[in-house]
């Protein structure tokens, strides 16, 4: 998969809400972050837009904000200031000519999981799975994975280590790494935004989930054959999981093992990667290298020339 140009001083990173709505005061410590990296930093209309709806704007109003950045051949990455719901309201509506003749890095996660897959199987052009405009703030995000993203960026090698777990699967791959956002890759399958997976490392994370649906999400990834011909398979965090009533019977990670016991990849279970503090940044179809031992497991990336 081919990578957008890098990064350097000088370049221009713009920030848009190509889903919900963000005030533009909260995007401050990423303005002041990235101005920092010596980078020019332009703010879209959808950021502390004009809107009293749960959207930044309209699907129009989004989706122009995204395109002007997206055609601009002198922005040389797109940081979505924030997820929740949207992205895929105005996904089919994008115009990515001119972004292919002028590959540009696009970032973020959750809801953005939705423009990843798109980009990975139909463009194959890579977009990081990353950090978002609150997690510059040290009160909402983790500064090592601002500075990796930083990293990223200008191809520079990253590395993350997760934590030692009972239902960890140990071995080593290395391979093309995608994934995201469980509930958006579940309703993505059938879809021209459903990321291929055979030959590639998977990571998934979510939030807020009921327990019995991330049963059925990872049965819907199961049935759909997502996880035939893995090298490997990530599981990040899955925070704020809630419980029935008459309670479920398992907790988040006795699930996921369940849906995937019969498989013989290196698995890894709460790894970094996720809606709490840390979420450590991916390329989304570079290659890593995941190594789950005895002491925990580490993702790594190699530095990459232009």
């Amino acid at each position: 998969m081919k990578h957008p140009p890098f990064l350097a001083p000088g370049a221009t990173v713009a920030l848009v809400c190509p889903a919900g709505y963000m005030a533009r005061e909260k995007t401050k410590a990423c303005v002041h972050e990235l101005t920092s990296w010596g980078y020019r930093v332009i703010l879209g209309s959808t950021v502390g837009g004009k809107s009293t709806t749960y959207f930044s704007g309209t699907d129009k109003q989004r989706l122009l904000d995204l395109q002007q950045f997206l055609d601009d051949p002198k922005v040389d990455a797109v940081l979505c200031a924030r997820g929740g719901y949207g992205s895929t309201r105005i996904l089919d509506q994008i115009d990515w000519r001119g972004f292919k003749q002028h590959p540009k890095w696009i970032i973020g996660f959750s809801d953005i999981t939705i423009f990843h897959g798109y980009m990975s199987r139909n463009l194959g052009i890579s977009s990081i799975h990353g950090p978002m405009a609150r997690a510059f703030d040290p009160n909402f995000g983790n500064p090592s994975d601002v500075r990796a993203l930083q990293a990223v960026l200008e191809g520079e090698a990253t590395a993350c280590r997760g934590p030692r777990h009972a239902f960890n699967q140990l071995g080593t791959a290395s391979a093309p790494v995608v994934g995201g956002n469980l509930s958006l890759i579940a309703h993505s399958i059938g879809t021209n935004a459903c990321f291929k997976t055979k030959g590639k490392i998977l990571f998934l994370e979510d939030v807020g989930e009921q327990l019995y649906n991330i049963d059925r999400m990872m049965l819907q990834l199961k049935r759909a054959g997502m996880f035939k011909g893995l090298k490997g398979l990530i599981l990040g965090g899955f925070t704020e999981s809630k419980d029935t009533e008459r309670p479920f019977g398992k907790n988040s990670d006795e699930i996921l093992a369940e849906s995937v016991k019969e498989f013989r990849f290196p698995i890894c279970f709460n790894f970094p990667i996720s809606h709490d503090k840390t979420n450590f940044p991916i390329a989304i179809g570079q290659r890593y290298t995941l190594v789950v031992d005895k002491n925990g497991s580490r993702l790594s990336s190699t530095k990459k020339g232009n």
